[in-house]
């Protein structure tokens, strides 16, 4: 028994092995159609169905796998390479599957105020390295940000202009200058923002009034509760204080992958609706849509009314005293009154 064993070990290790140095020549009954760009490849033979459906079942489908991903790298290897940074990389050609996506192709970004200044005047672009020599430390430094090359703000000894306040502190204004740039570059980033958007931005703060309303203090006093990084969640309300109106409502999307049972039955009510005879009908949307509608008739019919009356009454002498019938003041002759006529001027 014990040398079944062995004999079985060191059989599985040969198979190990040779399954490992599997040369790179695959051969099928049909080729493979290849799209290089996409890293695509088309396995257009029959699959052994037997195989399949014995318990070898994994084993297959990793050996189906294996022989298909060495011929899409043998036809990546026949296409021009080069070398970058010591590597060799193959120059992918034009895709030509195409892929659906799900959703839409990202529209460009406009071009911020700089950058449409930059290319009226022609202004190129030069890429700049991350590191630059500091002289006086004698080091490399970043160029940009914290602990950066030629800091101003870091001197311990800043000379004082000739027209200067001796009594001033330099250190101080150097500081207040940095923040100003700071928040001016803030400024100008959401101005670009707005301007993409197409809102239009008062000044800084609230637009330039003589006089500030109650809604716009109520807006101000909004705006800087929700510019907190809890975006207003932790801050406390004032006294009296009423919630804005008209802020809006952030839609809200199911995530992609989660529960299932959630869209089976979303689906399942849907086929539902769709395969009912009767229709789904809102009865009180109805009604209130059927008494609007017969207002407006009456309305209308009233406006016509109405006209007809005017009109008969600015005719003259056509008055119910002239008609041959009985009526107030006539005698038994059918003979009625004259006529009264307003007194005038002679």
């Amino acid at each position: 028994m014990a040398s079944c064993s062995v004999e079985d070990v060191l059989a599985k290790a040969e198979r190990d092995e040779a399954e490992k140095l599997k040369g790179i020549t695959v051969n099928k009954e049909l080729d493979l159609e290849f799209d290089p760009g996409n890293l695509l490849a088309f396995d257009k033979n029959r699959i052994d169905t037997r195989e399949f459906k014995d318990g070898k079942r994994e084993d297959f489908l990793r050996s189906l796998a294996r022989d298909n991903t060495q011929l899409l790298i043998n036809e990546i290897w026949k296409l021009p390479t080069e070398r970058v940074e010591e590597v060799i990389v193959a120059k992918l050609p034009e895709p030509t599957t195409l892929l659906p996506r799900e959703k839409p192709a990202p529209k460009p970004k406009p071009p911020t105020k700089w950058e449409q200044f930059a290319k009226l005047k022609g202004i190129q672009k030069k890429k700049k390295t991350n590191l630059v020599w500091d002289e006086v430390h004698k080091e490399w430094k970043r160029r940009w940000g914290y602990k950066r090359a030629k800091d101003d703000t870091k001197e311990w000894l800043i000379e004082v202009p000739e027209k200067a306040d001796p009594n001033e502190d330099q250190f101080a204004k150097k500081n207040k200058a940095k923040k100003e740039r700071v928040a001016r570059n803030e400024y100008n980033r959401l101005k670009n923002i707005a301007r993409a958007q197409k809102i239009k931005v008062p000044g800084m703060g609230l637009a330039p009034t003589p006089k500030q309303s109650k809604a716009e203090l109520a807006q101000a006093v909004n705006i800087a509760k929700i510019s907190t990084a809890s975006v207003g969640k932790f801050q406390d309300n004032l006294p009296k204080e009423k919630k804005p109106k008209n802020t809006g409502k952030r839609r809200k999307f199911q995530p992609l992958i989660g529960d299932f049972s959630s869209e089976k039955q979303k689906q399942l009510d849907l086929l539902k609706v769709m395969d009912s005879k009767k229709p789904r009908l809102d009865i009180t949307k109805a009604v209130n849509k059927q008494m609007r509608e017969e207002d407006m008739e009456a309305r209308q019919k009233n406006k016509k009314d109405f006209g007809k009356k005017g009109q008969r009454g600015k005719m003259s002498g056509k008055g119910k005293g002239k008609a041959g019938g009985k009526g107030k003041g006539q005698g038994p002759k059918g003979k009625g009154r004259k006529p009264q006529m307003k007194q005038g001027k002679r």
